[in-house]
């Protein structure tokens, strides 16, 4: 029986995986506060050097787990072009993956909420939140172009909301996960925007 070696690169990638759960897991059963590199190494099986050589410092290491968290959310979407289609999956999409939120989500909602006053969480994300409203705006501002959205409607504030609907309704659902029946709540959201955007 032959076994393949995994290249460097595989192990590097296998090991920053490991480490970004660990510190996702630490996220979501202490708070950001008691994440040290130290901690994330001992949790993950590796050295506090590993962890250091991966990121450098825990700044970095919240930056990509900021990251991480946050991509893949809502699978599909990368091949639609902007529009009110896309904008309503992703509304959709959203709410209903907060159903089945696995640990990175989790931790990237946690992290989303302790950035309001943590001042090295602050900058993550404010650039996270508005790499969110931007894609977003692009969707409304398509939408208004093809005739599908009202020509008075503003992005930037359609996007400011979705945002914080959104969020909201995460934050909710971490707290009170019974309270928030996502499979119902997805087909209300997405109906309230789909009715509050389009042409009549």
């Amino acid at each position: 029986m032959t076994t393949t070696r995994r290249t460097q690169q595989e192990r590097r990638a296998q090991a920053e995986a490991a480490l970004l759960n660990a510190a996702a897991e630490l996220v979501v059963e202490h708070g950001v506060r008691s994440l040290t590199l130290a901690r994330v190494g001992e949790r993950a099986g590796y050295s506090r050097g590993i962890v250091t050589h991966h990121f450098g410092s825990k700044q970095a290491l919240l930056e990509r787990l900021a990251r991480s968290t946050q991509a893949g959310f809502v699978p599909g979407l990368a091949d639609l072009p902007p529009g009110l289609d896309r904008l309503l999956r992703l509304i959709d999409g959203y709410v209903g993956a907060l159903g089945d939120a696995g640990m990175m989500h989790r931790a990237f909602l946690l992290l989303w909420a302790e950035a309001a006053t943590a001042s090295d969480l602050a900058p993550i994300f404010r650039e996270r939140d508005e790499a969110f409203r931007s894609d977003l705006r692009d969707d409304v501002a398509a939408a208004i172009t093809d005739g599908d959205v009202r020509p008075d409607t503003e992005p930037d504030d359609v996007a400011v909301a979705v945002v914080g609907q959104l969020r909201g309704i995460g934050l909710q659902r971490l707290l009170d996960p019974h309270a928030v029946d996502t499979a119902r709540l997805r087909h209300t959201v997405t109906d309230h925007w789909r009715q509050a955007l389009r042409v009549p």
